[in-house]
């Protein structure tokens, strides 16, 4: 080894000695090469690192007088090579410059890459030079070689931490986690460091684990800082529980903030708002008022994000009247309710189609001076589609347009799904076109709407098409889209393309879940293969899936539709015993089962028992029961169930009214029908092209034609495209072969009406 040699040549300026002087350094280090030598290990390592002077062995009488000449005091290898290393350091002022790697660098720089105790030792050294340890030690880092020990970050990130560095502290850290040392923090826990930096640290590891959405390492450092007394930030903390409930971890994220009371880690207003989050969104309103009241106990008043969370809390539940009380007490203390607030409100209305009441929110939002943004009227135009009338939801988009709001995905998304739902996959397909053009990627959300829409019309040769249209723009299909695909296959009796899509998911690494295994259960079901699902049924048990409320739903629902009522009525029983309880939909589905049939009087008996148990009739379970009654005339006891489900707050919807109305026309009561019909409208539930054929149908009976006239101009400048029922209710009187000249002679009609007016 020629360390010294060369380290000589590099710390000596030759030009300015004279040939003597320099060939004189040179021998001494020659002769100290030979001593060096003669020790038991020859390197720079913490072996020979000794605190006392070297004195060679043997009789060396040159060297013993060089020795004595020079009063030449020799330091161990170590502290020799840590002061090259420092003078070379010195040297190099140019910042950075040990990032350049193509430095050809001294030799004994690289004892310190291949040796960690030699690394450590030259860190302790230095540990009021934290410039010079950082940028040694990014130097190293990018050595070949180089080993990375969790001592030696240890004791890096005790110099940086020490003197300030925290930003460089932040990047040491990064790095632990870049090459996977997590056993760093055990070694800090240890006593490795001062309990102070190895907090400051830990903190530091823990930060960076919640930025990176780590959320096994983030409880697994958090759970080890606590039980040894090492206790998080409360900035830590709360990162842990937004973290958690971005994940829908909520029963994680109640854990972490018992342990933070258990500790004595004081929450701030951030953790209260995080926790009602948490609450607000699982759905656990009472948890959160009692939440709030505890915030208040321990003075924290509750602030705009307070209420905001709250607020849409109680509207997705449905509690619009908690909601409107939270807004008021906002007011009342002057807060500002800005049109967030507004939305989430609006949102909840439109989703439960109380669209009067949206519009209602709407005007107050421009008295209040909250500008709509476009989520208001996406939440608009998402309510009109959900009640099929897309035309109106449109009308929304000219609205936007005209205050300069620029539709997003979303707002298409919305669109798409209502055109979707009314079976127009073209005008779906338009929009798919049209976002394009504005420079809109779609999303998968879009995707699986529109393959949606064309599995439910029996095209699945289309949907097979855009899901490979998908993956050619770069969108992986997931669970929902393969999900959609099956169903839409045995919506069409294609066993064979339901399993050929089972697999191809399968391929794809996508592992089928609860829904799939249901999905499968119920195309089983629908085409009488009762022996297959059940099946299907075990194969869910094998994989540890256990029968749930959902499951039970389907297997009654299919078994009611087969006919098989007492089977039903024994799956009832059996969810009971297996300790599940029967919802409203289990009850809906045989309910309506017996309906079907005709047993009207059994199906009003089940009512009762769903009732007597506690459980709560949807719109569903009270507008099968008025379409089975007002179609069999029984008027009476129809209108009984609409003034009960009204009474309980639950609101009709367009089906529930043209039951009602299909019962009335039959009745050829046509003044209550009408009354009705503009009853709906008033409470902002418009009619669908069912609604028309309805009163179209019943008024071509009575040879009212100047009213089927009116209604189907109605009909078309509402937007609402008329179908084959609607035109074999207007020309059922008509032979065949007639009824394709009368369509025209209509439209004609139609045109010269129009023209006239």
């Amino acid at each position: 080894m020629t360390f010294c040699i060369i380290a000589s040549k590099s710390l000596i300026p030759t030009k300015n000695l004279s040939t003597s002087l320099y060939y004189y350094f040179c021998s001494v280090n020659i002769d100290l090469f030979i001593i060096f030598s003669r020790a038991h290990h020859f390197h720079c390592s913490s072996e020979l690192n000794s605190s006392h002077s070297f004195k060679p062995e043997g009789n060396n009488i040159t060297t013993n007088r060089i020795l004595a000449t020079r009063d030449y005091n020799v330091k161990s290898l170590s502290g020799l090579c840590q002061n090259l290393v420092s003078n070379t350091a010195r040297e190099k002022q140019k910042p950075g410059f040990f990032r350049y790697f193509h430095w050809a660098a001294p030799d004994y720089f690289n004892s310190l890459v291949s040796d960690p105790d030699l690394f450590l030792s030259f860190i302790n050294s230095h540990r009021n030079r934290p410039g010079m340890v950082l940028k040694i030690f990014r130097w190293a880092e990018g050595r070949k070689g180089f080993k990375h020990s969790e001592f030696v970050f240890c004791s890096v990130l005790d110099v940086l931490v020490r003197n300030g560095f925290m930003r460089s502290a932040y990047w040491a850290v990064e790095r632990v986690i870049d090459v996977d040392m997590y056993n760093f923090a055990n070694v800090l826990i240890d006593g490795y460091l001062d309990n102070d930096v190895s907090c400051k640290v830990l903190d530091l590891l823990l930060w960076l684990c919640t930025k990176r959405s780590d959320v096994d390492k983030c409880l697994w450092l958090f759970d080890k800082m606590m039980v040894n007394g090492f206790l998080p930030d409360v900035k830590n903390c709360n990162r842990i529980l937004r973290t958690l409930g971005d994940r829908d971890l909520f029963g994680r994220a109640r854990e972490v903030y018992e342990l933070m009371g258990v500790f004595g880690v004081e929450s701030t207003i951030i953790t209260y708002n995080t926790m009602l989050d948490c609450f607000c969104r699982e759905g656990n309103m009472q948890h959160a008022f009692n939440l709030l009241m505890e915030m208040q106990t321990k003075g924290h008043s509750p602030n705009d994000v307070t209420y905001n969370v709250l607020i849409n809390g109680f509207s997705k539940k449905g509690q619009f009247e908690d909601a409107k009380k939270l807004m008021a007490d906002m007011l009342s203390k002057g807060m500002k309710v800005s049109a967030y607030t507004y939305n989430s409100l609006m949102s909840g209305y439109c989703r439960t189609g109380m669209l009067v009441e949206a519009l209602g929110l709407r005007e107050e939002m421009k008295r209040s001076g909250a500008m709509p943004t476009v989520s208001t009227y996406n939440a608009l135009m998402h309510g009109y589609c959900k009640n099929g009338s897309v035309s109106y939801a449109r009308q929304w988009v000219a609205v936007m347009q005209k205050k300069n709001l620029a539709m997003d995905i979303l707002s298409y998304n919305i669109l798409i799904y209502g055109y979707c739902v009314l079976g127009d996959i073209n005008e779906a397909l338009v929009l798919l076109s049209e976002l394009r053009r504005m420079n809109l990627d779609p999303t998968l959300v879009t995707y699986n709407t529109i393959m949606d829409g064309l599995s439910r019309q029996g095209d699945l040769e289309g949907a097979k098409r855009l899901k490979d249209d998908m993956i050619g723009h770069g969108i992986s299909p997931d669970i929902v889209t393969y999900t959609i695909l099956i169903n839409g296959s045995y919506r069409t009796g294609n066993m064979w393309m339901a399993k050929k899509f089972y697999y191809e998911m399968l391929r794809r690494g996508l592992k089928p879940d609860r829904i799939v295994y249901t999905t499968h259960i119920a195309g089983e079901l629908k085409h009488g293969d009762l022996d297959a699902a059940f099946e299907l049924q075990e194969e869910m048990r094998l994989k540890d899936f256990s029968l749930d409320v959902i499951t039970y739903n389907v297997f009654v629902d299919g078994v009611s539709k087969l006919g098989n009522l007492e089977d039903a009525c024994d799956l009832l029983q059996k969810m009971v015993q297996n300790g599940i309880v029967p919802d409203h939909i289990t009850y809906t589905s045989i309910i309506h089962a017996h309906l079907e049939i005709g047993y009207l009087r059994k199906g009003r008996e089940l009512f009762e028992e769903m009732v007597r148990k506690g459980l709560s009739p949807t719109v569903v379970t009270y507008t099968v029961l008025i379409h089975s009654h007002a179609g069999k005339e029984k008027l009476d006891l129809a209108k009984i169930y609409f003034s009960k489900m009204l009474e309980n707050g639950i609101l009709p919807n367009v089906i529930t009214y043209n039951a009602l109305l299909n019962g009335l026309c039959k009745s050829r009561k046509m003044d209550e029908a009408y009354r009705t019909f503009s009853e709906m409208q008033s409470k902002g539930i418009f009619p669908n092209k069912y609604t028309y054929t309805i009163l179209i149908n019943e008024n071509c009976d009575i040879g009212n034609w100047k009213e089927v006239l009116r209604l189907y101009i109605e009909m078309l400048d509402r937007g609402i495209e008329p179908d084959s029922c609607t035109h074999s209710a207007l020309f059922k009187h008509l032979r065949k072969d007639y009824k394709l000249i009368a369509i025209r002679e209509l439209e004609r009609v139609i045109r010269n009406e129009r023209g006239n007016s």
